[in-house]
């Protein structure tokens, strides 16, 4: 298959550029394992899951990654921080950044970023850029400087809100330059109504990295001979103890969102904690997944490929299609979809 095979019409504004007032409010396009799919409120979502059910939640937590600094010769320069990259002799934190714009910026080079917080330019990696903070750790520049790295389809600047609206209520461990989406849906009574009907909750951390914004090819090139970057995950020996006990009794295993289900399907074929870059498309045997809630990604993405490959090429496409006449809210901030494999 082709990026072309990955390809939907959507009307600009059907992408939601703000979160609804309260978590619970999205509604949930829900694709069964029989049947026509069926029209929801994210509130229903306890009501599809059963007592034993394990649902697996990613507790990666948003940094405020997005770094505006200026050059000594008094232009502006916009970093992204993607993903550190050890610490230099002098024992200063290194990282990979994607910048803007990138073609202007030299080796050697100081930033400065706030009033007084700098960073030196080390060199280039592929399309980025590598960075040392010289003055002081780069998560308490961050946490001082920094702005929510919202995706670039929010065609806005980053407001309060999204310091807690572009986050879940579970996130725990800092990483992430973009949030795992299908889980900003949820708030802490719907955790509990769904403990309290005998659903396992279990977790990862997979660090969702820029290249979940990354297209695929421009080039019509067989999906096969794509790359996706590398991101760090890690499941948790008590989450693996839950997933094998799901498995011995029959249970099904619920990933929020692709970067779950990345993760667990990395896991079941490596035992590996370490990075993934895994891409998942048509065809595809998933190992782990029983059942996946995610939101609606974008046309000729990776993150299309997966759920493809989930629930089928023909099928997610018409339920897109659906869901577009039936005007449903799109992207990071949208609504969700709930996703059984038909039999």
């Amino acid at each position: 298959m082709k990026a072309s095979d990955f390809f939907y019409e959507l009307p600009a504004e059907l992408i939601a550029q703000h979160p609804l007032p309260r978590r619970r409010d999205a509604r949930l396009l829900h694709l069964p394992q029989a049947g026509s799919l069926v029209h929801r409120r994210f509130a229903d979502f306890p009501n599809l899951l059963s007592p034993g059910d394990v649902l697996v939640l990613n507790e990666t937590r948003v940094l405020p990654a997005r770094l505006k600094a200026s050059r000594a010769t008094g232009g502006a320069v916009e970093l992204l921080l993607l993903s550190p990259e050890g610490v230099g002799e002098e024992g200063l934190e290194r990282w990979r950044a994607m910048a803007k714009p990138a073609r202007r910026i030299r080796p050697g080079e100081i930033l400065t970023a706030g009033d007084a917080s700098r960073l030196r330019v080390l060199g280039r990696v592929g399309p980025d850029v590598r960075v040392e903070f010289l003055d002081g750790p780069a998560h308490e520049v961050l946490e001082r400087f920094g702005e929510v790295p919202l995706p670039p389809y929010l065609h806005r600047e980053a407001e309060p809100e999204d310091r807690t609206r572009y986050q879940t209520v579970y996130a725990r461990v800092a990483g992430a330059v973009a949030a795992p989406t299908a889980g900003l849906h949820f708030d802490e009574e719907m955790l509990n109504e769904l403990r309290g009907k005998g659903v396992e909750i279990a977790s990862i951390v997979l660090h969702v990295g820029a290249g979940t914004f990354r297209p695929l090819p421009e080039e019509d090139v067989e999906l096969s001979t794509v790359h996706l970057d590398e991101e760090r995950f890690e499941v948790p020996a008590a989450t693996a103890r839950i997933l094998g006990d799901a498995r011995a009794r029959g249970s099904r295993i619920i990933a929020c969102g692709t970067t779950v289900a990345r993760a667990l399907e990395t896991f079941a074929r490596t035992q590996d904690r370490g990075t993934t870059s895994l891409f998942i498309h048509p065809p595809f045997e998933f190992r782990m997944v029983d059942a996946l809630l995610t939101n609606f990604h974008l046309p000729r993405s990776s993150l299309l490929c997966l759920v493809a490959a989930f629930v089928g090429r023909e099928r997610i496409l018409a339920a897109y299609e659906e869901a577009v006449r039936e005007r449903y809210r799109f992207y990071s901030y949208g609504d969700a979809t709930f996703l059984e494999p038909g039999h």
